[in-house]
């Protein structure tokens, strides 16, 4: 029985959020969007595929064990001269890898969406070899190395409108609000007048804490950005030195007598009950909440006390009662995620020792739990959800040099998603699916978390697990907008869609979807791929992602954010946490996302012989080790072109992303003398020289209209001008897609409007990028070419 998304996942998840519940509750009551998508013909060829006369067969090549990676486009021939793209085939997702497990040969057929073509896909297994993945070799710039800048007709870019929304809110926090519930957990008597937060950060709330973490993080990347503003950046060292102090006098009372030879304990796995009690629970309430933080065990540091900890170990599950919890270490994740960014930035010490005492605290607990167990934890809904708990122990280790963190970090392995089973035999690191229908940012931060795994044990399957997980991700889940979770089958908008490369099937649930941690975590991801493989295809999904999610996300007068994205026809962005005071997961994320919008414009290799320019912002980075200065002037993406200007002089390679969606050309001038370049869409152009100051490098990339359609309904598609996403405004809710008819020879013939400033028309109705829509809008078109 199909049932409205957000009932259900209420239902499911239980929050025990008055306020959280009403918002999402307000939400369905003002949407009354049909359940049931539009049907179409399942044999009616749609957009491009009406055209098609012929599909290309294909040969991969895989080794024994390992599932091919079959490319998702492939060659096709269309009739009258018709020049259309490569066409998408949806090919089987098996559920192991027993088709390849041992050397041989094998075909594969796929499906073309509405039409009768079945491509086919020649496997050849050979026998096993030595896996070949690839070393860091990129390392990124400081936050206080790239500033953005206006763009070059002086005028305020939504990277900088946003980037001021938040940083000038984070100003005027109070850290004891977000401090209150630590005091609270260990009894401390709060300063005066010292309000706590809200929604998931209230007394009994199982996740309070979490919203502290990510603050952390934005005031951290706040202060190392803010090098424009000297106030600002005195502002955010306070806050951080405050913080840091408080929390690790809290940390430094767990497990230690609170009087001078009183009872206590230290040892982390011999917590006993809390007083006056039988069993472990969960109880937050002002009158059930254990404080006895001297039997905590040394090391302990939460907003809460350690019995959810202990409980998720015993089996349980995730609920409001006393004996139920909600996701204990991806609160403690956010905490020390956000301790080390301290450290890193200030360099306090203070921020480490609490980080290593929580680590040292884990390790003790966890390290003596059999494999069963663990697996266990780890594929328990939301109870087991534990953020980038790996991720943090594996970079805790790098940091500190002490091997046991990264003990800890494969502690955290999600084994059966991993790798299939406790023997390792198939998984995301045997090229399989095993994350389709899960909750999808309880998964993506422990992808990262194998990656940075990979980063410091140079075990391949680390990096086949982070990097198989990323192609199917964007390839067989992704919305327009670069989200990639919000599933109708099964019925929780949170989660991937059951079946890959079902998303018209599966997908749009009317309750929202697109999740925007889910996108924020996709983009981490994204961006540490890269520093291993520079594939262009990762940068164009992240400034996706970023333009078209991240930059969507935030409100037009505040820094209310977005948590479910709809893309239903006539779907209304919904903004909360404008002050700052009660946050969900996606409040939290949005107070790092748009504290580093800088963070991924440029990269530069290990040996500093070679920079790359990712994202056309009008940015200034300053590269010390070369002592160069790179300035970007543009008004991209409402200019088709943007200008590298040199200070300073050394030689280096210069590598430039040539956009996939840069089909018109790409055109560069050095100094205003064209250069010949082969500039191919998809790849990255090398100018190396040894520059001079005063050197500028002038490149164009002209920009045009393209359909991106769902994979398995051609016809409902998003409209694209270059990287930018445009939908339709609309005046009030629709109860069926939007029906469009486009030049099939040249979508553009059929469309009006103005390039500087990114609005268009057709058909007499406007359209605009996703990020400066406030009301109703229309993501996905009913496209027919004609």
């Amino acid at each position: 029985m199909k049932v409205i998304f957000a009932a259900l996942f209420l239902l499911l998840c239980s929050i025990n959020l008055v306020q959280a519940q009403s918002v999402e509750e307000e939400v369905v009551k003002k949407e009354k969007t049909e359940e049931d998508l539009p049907k179409f013909s399942p044999n009616t060829p749609q957009l491009y595929n009406e055209y098609l006369v012929d599909v290309s067969d294909i040969e991969v090549e895989t080794h024994a064990g390992f599932l091919p990676r079959l490319p998702r486009y492939v060659e096709g021939k269309y009739r009258n001269g018709i020049k259309g793209p490569k066409v998408r085939v949806i090919w089987p997702s098996p559920i192991d890898n027993s088709k390849a497990s041992k050397a041989g040969n094998y075909v594969v057929t796929g499906q073309v969406a509405g039409a009768n073509f079945q491509p086919k896909a020649k496997v050849t297994v050979i026998s096993n070899r030595k896996s070949n993945t690839p070393s860091l070799n990129l390392d990124v710039f400081g936050l206080d190395q790239v500033s953005l800048d206006n763009d070059v007709d002086g005028g305020q870019t939504k990277f900088i409108k946003n980037r001021d929304k938040f940083i000038n809110a984070l100003a005027k926090t109070n850290p004891d609000s977000f401090l209150y519930m630590f005091r609270n957990a260990f009894g401390q008597k709060q300063p005066e007048g010292t309000k706590p937060l809200g929604v998931w950060d209230s007394q009994e709330t199982k996740l309070r804490g979490h919203a502290t973490g990510h603050y952390l993080t934005a005031i951290a990347q706040a202060y190392a950005g803010a090098a424009y503003n000297e106030a600002l950046q005195t502002n955010f060292a306070n806050k951080m030195d405050y913080m840091v102090e408080v929390l690790y006098e809290l940390s430094q009372m767990s497990g230690r007598p609170a009087n001078t030879g009183g009872e206590h304990e230290a040892d982390p796995i011999a917590v006993p009950f809390g007083p006056g009690k039988s069993t472990y629970d969960s109880d937050l309430s002002e009158n059930g909440i254990r404080t006895d933080y001297w039997n905590w065990g040394e090391g302990f540091i939460s907003a809460y006390p350690p019995d959810q900890f202990i409980m998720l170990e015993k089996g349980a599950t995730y609920g409001t009662q006393p004996t139920q919890i909600w996701a204990p270490y991806y609160t403690l994740h956010k905490i020390l995620a956000g301790l080390m960014d301290v450290y890193e930035v200030s360099g306090h010490e203070k921020a480490l020792d609490i980080a290593k005492g929580m680590g040292d605290w884990v390790y003790a607990r966890l390290s003596q739990l059999p494999t069963d167990t663990l697996i266990n934890m780890w594929n328990t809904y939301i109870a087991g959800e534990f953020g980038g708990m790996n991720e943090a122990m594996a970079r805790l280790d790098r940091i500190t040099n002490e091997p046991r963190y990264l003990k800890v970090a494969q502690l955290f392995d999600n084994i059966k998603m991993f790798f299939g089973d406790a023997e390792h035999s198939h998984g995301l690191a045997k090229n399989v699916d095993t994350f389709r229908g899960l909750h999808a940012n309880q998964h993506i931060p422990q992808v990262m978390g194998a990656l940075e795994i990979y980063r410091d044990s140079e075990l391949p399957e680390y990096y086949q697990v982070a990097n198989n997980f990323w192609y199917k991700a964007k390839n067989d889940y992704m919305y327009s907008i670069g989200g990639v979770a919000g599933a109708r089958s099964p019925t929780n908008a949170e989660c991937f869609i059951g079946q890959p490369a079902t998303l018209y099937e599966n997908g749009f649930s009317s309750g929202g979807q697109n999740e925007t941690c889910a996108t924020y975590n996709m983009l981490k991801l994204t961006k540490n791929l890269f520093l291993f493989d520079q594939r262009t295809e990762l940068m164009d999904y992240y400034e996706r992602g970023l333009y078209n999610h991240i930059l969507a996300s935030v409100a037009e007068d505040s820094p209310a954010n977005t948590y479910h994205v709809p893309l239903r026809p006539g779907s209304v962005k919904r903004f909360g946490n404008a002050d700052m005071r009660g946050f969900t997961c996606c409040n939290g994320t949005a107070l790092e996302s748009s504290t580093k919008l800088q963070n991924s414009i440029y990269f530069k290799s290990q040996d500093n012989s070679a920079l790359y320019v990712n994202l056309f912002v009008p940015s200034t980075l300053k590269w010390t080790e070369k002592n160069i200065t790179v300035e970007q002037k543009t008004a991209f993406p409402k200019a088709d072109n943007t200008q590298l200007m040199i200070k300073g002089k050394g030689k280096f390679d210069l590598n430039i992303r040539v956009p996939q969606w840069a089909t018109k050309g790409f055109f560069v001038r050095v100094n205003g003398k064209p250069e010949k370049v082969e500039a191919v869409p998809g790849t990255y152009l090398t100018l190396g020289r040894k520059w001079k100051d005063g050197d500028v490098i002038d490149l164009e990339m002209p920009l045009q209209f393209h359909l991106d359609p769902v994979m398995d309904q051609q016809n409902i598609a998003s409209l694209f001008y270059g990287p930018v996403l445009l939908v339709a405004q609309e005046s009030e809710m629709r109860n069926g897609w939007r029906k469009v008819i486009l030049d099939v020879e040249d979508i553009g013939k059929s469309i009006q409007g103005d390039p500087e400033k990114l609005q268009f028309t057709i058909d007499g109705v406007l359209f605009k990028p996703f990020y400066e829509i406030y009301g109703r809008h229309s993501v996905y078109l009913d496209v027919s070419l004609e």
